[in-house]
């Protein structure tokens, strides 16, 4: 298996959903662009897991098991945002678990904190 070509597929597909997460907020689809937003951080935590463990990343949605597997640490910041994420994302797949819509404005900037922690977690690579 090609790592390289791995790291590669989840670095692509973290760009392209945060464009995505921006798309769907600014047309005020706000669930959907959260949704959106949980899927850029789950990729570039695989691309990382990729590259430190040289091995295939786990298939899961789980940012928390996945910054751990990893090696990023979450303080109580980081915990706290992936965990609103994680709110999202759940709701995106199983609709049974509705979380409360946000305003615009609050939606936009989980928007620019996604962008920041992408960025962020880039430099890691």
């Amino acid at each position: 298996m090609d790592l390289q070509k791995q790291i590669n597929y989840w670095l692509e597909g973290s760009q392209s959903d945060i464009e995505t997460a921006e798309i769907l907020i600014q047309k005020n689809k706000l669930p959907e662009g959260m949704f959106f937003c949980h899927l850029p951080i789950e990729k570039i935590l695989k691309a990382i897991f990729v590259q430190s463990t040289d091995n295939l990343a786990p298939k899961s949605h789980n940012l928390f098991m996945l910054a751990e597997k990893a090696g990023i640490e979450l303080k109580k910041d980081r915990e706290t945002f992936y965990g609103i994420l994680m709110k999202y994302q759940i709701e995106g797949r199983y609709p049974e678990h509705s979380v409360r819509e946000e305003d615009k404005g609050k939606i936009a900037g989980y928007l620019s904190r996604t962008k920041e922690e992408l960025e962020w977690l880039k430099k890691t690579l």
